[in-house]
């Protein structure tokens, strides 16, 4: 038999003993076969030696076409192989035009269904929905609400700044400003008295962010819903009967208020606002702190353009989640954000 007629039948018998190799310890047995140090092919080459000197060159290159031969069978089983490992790793083929399998259709979360039902309280009796950017400016996140830069309130509040260098095409700053996310959502009240004049009655839900140390009660990022009326002749009398309904239809028809004397930059006179109910389970017949309140500063309205002399209002703001963790029996706040589905299923409605 001639040295081609033998390339031809190691090429052929590839070919035919290929087709019962089926993983990687197979497949070396096999290219050892034909290229290994005793491999038929090997054995082939060692034949040039008696080759005549005219004709080298055509056996050579016979040689080195059944030699790609070769490679190129060896590359697809090695392609099929790692096909097939791959396909034992995914499982059994699906048919992805069947409906999927799920345990269960999802659930709004605690804390949005908590907004939900605070915003429908309010909408209720008039108030409007005001949204507005989470990035802020200082004159909007301080300044305008009588906080200046030197003023102490701002201490527990200048958190999360963004580089100098930071654009935002829905967001402008003055020149010797900073970038920062908001602290509370009083930025939207802000806005909002600059973009619509009086009477204005508004709630603002939302994110805020702040520098504080994470513990049962206590998170850098959580929600607000703040509100804010303003009109001619608005006074205490109208924050207490807004803020009396409010809190008979949260926590039922036997709850009341009492106002406690505090201090707000941006609101005068300001109160801490507590509640007592007694259908609170554990937290029943207790008078249990909430939000902060208080009739708008005028430094607020001047800041805004408004004439004081003309109008006043209220604001108040409270946090989402010390509402969600009194109607939800929840005793750390952490609980909502760790995304643990056997928490966060016990309020699917």
């Amino acid at each position: 038999m001639s040295l081609q007629e033998q390339l031809s039948a190691i090429v052929e018998e590839a070919r035919q003993g290929a087709g019962v190799v089926a993983d990687r310890a197979a497949m070396e047995a096999f290219k050892a076969r034909f290229m290994g140090p005793r491999g038929t092919l090997t054995e082939a080459m060692k034949e040039m030696g008696k080759v005549p000197k005219e004709e080298k060159p055509a056996v050579g290159r016979q040689i080195n076409e059944a030699k790609q031969s070769l490679l190129a069978l060896f590359e697809e089983l090695v392609g099929r192989i790692e096909t097939a490992e791959r396909t034992v790793r995914l499982g059994p083929p699906v048919d992805p035009s069947l409906p999927r399998i799920d345990d269960g259709a999802g659930t709004i979360h605690p804390i949005a269904q908590v907004r939900e039902e605070l915003v429908r309280v309010f909408r209720r009796i008039g108030f409007n929905v005001a949204e507005a950017t989470e990035v802020e400016t200082e004159f909007f996140c301080f300044d305008a609400l009588n906080m200046p830069g030197d003023h102490p309130a701002r201490d527990m509040q200048d958190s999360y700044y963004l580089p100098d260098v930071a654009h935002f095409d829905n967001v402008s700053k003055r020149e010797s400003e900073r970038y920062l996310l908001r602290t509370h959502t009083s930025t939207v009240q802000i806005r909002t008295l600059l973009r619509e004049p009086p009477p204005v009655r508004i709630v603002a839900p939302g994110r805020c962010f702040r520098r504080d140390t994470p513990d049962a009660t206590h998170s850098a990022n959580f929600h607000q819903i703040e509100g804010l009326y303003v009109d001619e002749q608005v006074s205490l009398t109208d924050l207490k009967a807004t803020l009396d309904h409010f809190v008979r239809e949260v926590f039922g028809s036997k709850a009341k208020t009492r106002l406690r004397p505090s201090f707000f930059p941006f609101t005068e006179p300001s109160f801490e606002m507590d509640f007592y109910s007694p259908d609170l389970g554990k937290l029943s017949h207790r008078w249990l702190e909430i939000m902060g309140c208080g009739l708008v500063d005028p430094t607020v309205f001047e800041a805004c353009g408004i004439d004081a002399g003309r109008f006043s209002g209220f604001a108040f703001g409270m946090g989402i989640e010390r509402i969600a963790m009194i109607l939800q029996g929840v005793d750390d706040i952490r609980y909502y954000y760790q995304n643990d589905r056997r928490f966060l299923r016990q309020f699917a409605g």
